[in-house]
């Protein structure tokens, strides 16, 4: 069985975000965001890379499959259709198709993680993500205050 793991850091601290990563043996964070920035202290890009390199973990972004600015309204909005229709346009532009191959080859050779920021995986675009890029994957969403669990990504 493939497996693919997903997270975001919303209300965890850097440590447990750290903590849930190791403790999952994740290889590789796949940063899917497309303004890799965050006013939660460490995990902007270049911040957010070295305190991965700094726990053995690799980091890449990957730009393109990150939300456009209409489907990250609708996703804090809680508005899921509309961020399903804004994020299936985004997927199908060129650089997105790429960077999805990037994503799988890097998925098919590393125990990855694909980074977000929403807690829930259910109202993020890395569950459509992962359905789209990598329909043959199960899906572990890292998830929990501190006490991190994995729960099998299966969203209604």
């Amino acid at each position: 069985m493939r497996m693919v793991w997903t997270i975001g850091y919303e209300q965890t601290t850097m440590g447990a975000f750290l903590a849930a990563l190791t403790g999952a043996e994740v290889e590789v964070v796949a940063d899917v965001r497309a303004l890799p920035l965050s006013r939660r202290p460490g995990f902007s890009k270049s911040a957010l890379a070295a305190n991965l390199a700094e726990a053995g973990i690799g980091y890449t972004h990957l730009r393109a499959l990150g939300t456009p600015p209409e489907g990250r309204a609708a996703a804090r909005r809680h508005d899921q259709a509309t961020l399903e229709r804004v994020y299936a346009g985004q997927l199908e532009l060129p650089e997105a198709m790429a960077a999805m191959a990037q994503l799988a080859d890097l998925a098919n050779t590393r125990r990855t993680a694909l980074l977000c920021f929403e807690r829930d995986a259910c109202g993020c675009h890395r569950t459509l993500l992962r359905a789209a890029a990598l329909p043959d994957f199960t899906a572990i969403d890292l998830v929990g205050d501190g006490q991190w669990s994995c729960a099998v990504g299966v969203c209604e």
